[in-house]
């Protein structure tokens, strides 16, 4: 239970987005005597799911686990809690550089589509801004607050970015900045090191509460829903659902990030 990563192993298979793949797999299941299939994983792994219960009536339960926490059904996945935590260690370690040296950071992390890691880790580490794909970012609202900070005598500023902001990322998003500004920044991309290390002790407690109610649903012969925690209660939700309803990030977050930073 304390060991991070996907230590069962993963990957993702073309094949099985084909039809014949997915018979393949069924033959397989069939083989090997497996009456009940458990996945694990996020979106994508839910709609392989749905086209191969669709196919086979082959009986499924899903367990939400990925770092982006962008599944409907759940306030929290897998993997989230471990991953906002690596995040905001490393923003704790750089502020203490950055007002050492009087310096702006602009910190990435990851969230393609979804900007939960950005925003919690965020608040939790005091970022002056935080840039997500669900907001449209206002470079030149950023600069003037960037300047006034400043001239207050802040001796660091922070910003946290979601790789998939709609300015293009931390690098295109520093040049702008010194472009109008003047002001020099550095770069800090976390990159994978948000997807290992020993999971947080919120972390832990999910993936024991989804795995135990996923054995007790299949032997209930509730399947074909994915197992998901919501107000503290366990939940299930259709498995479509999960990816075709969309989670939406609190904006109350993001404006509450921007009071206490001010």
């Amino acid at each position: 239970i304390h060991t991070g990563g996907t230590i069962i192993k993963t990957a993702r298979s073309e094949r099985f987005r084909t039809p014949e793949g997915r018979k393949q797999a069924f033959e397989n299941l069939k083989k090997f005597g497996i009456d009940c299939l458990v996945a694990i994983g996020g979106d994508g792994t839910f709609r392989g799911c749905a086209a191969f219960h669709e196919e086979y009536k082959f009986p499924i339960i899903g367990v939400p686990a990925t770092i982006d926490n962008d599944l409907y059904g759940t306030d929290f996945t897998i993997g989230y809690d471990t991953a906002v935590n690596t995040a905001l260690d490393a923003i704790n370690k750089i502020r203490d550089t950055s007002q050492s040296h009087n310096r702006f950071f602009i910190i990435e992390v990851m969230g393609r589509d979804a900007g939960f890691i950005g925003l919690e880790a965020g608040i939790a580490g005091g970022a002056e801004n935080i840039l997500i794909p669900e907001v449209r970012t206002d470079i030149d609202k950023i600069c003037s607050e960037i300047k006034a900070s400043f001239e207050r005598g802040k001796a660091s500023n922070i910003i946290v970015v979601a790789e998939g902001d709609d300015s293009g990322g931390a690098y295109d998003i520093g040049a702008k900045i010194k472009e109008k500004t003047g002001i020099d920044y550095r770069v800090a991309i976390l990159g994978h090191i948000q997807r290992g290390g020993s999971p947080s002790a919120k972390d832990r407690l999910l993936a024991s509460r989804l795995g135990y109610y996923s054995v007790k649903h299949i032997i209930e012969g509730k399947t074909n829903v994915m197992v998901g925690r919501i107000n503290a209660k366990i939940v299930l939700t259709d498995m479509k659902d999960t990816f075709e309803k969309k989670k939406t990030i609190d904006p109350n977050d993001l404006e509450m990030a921007m009071v206490l930073a001010s």
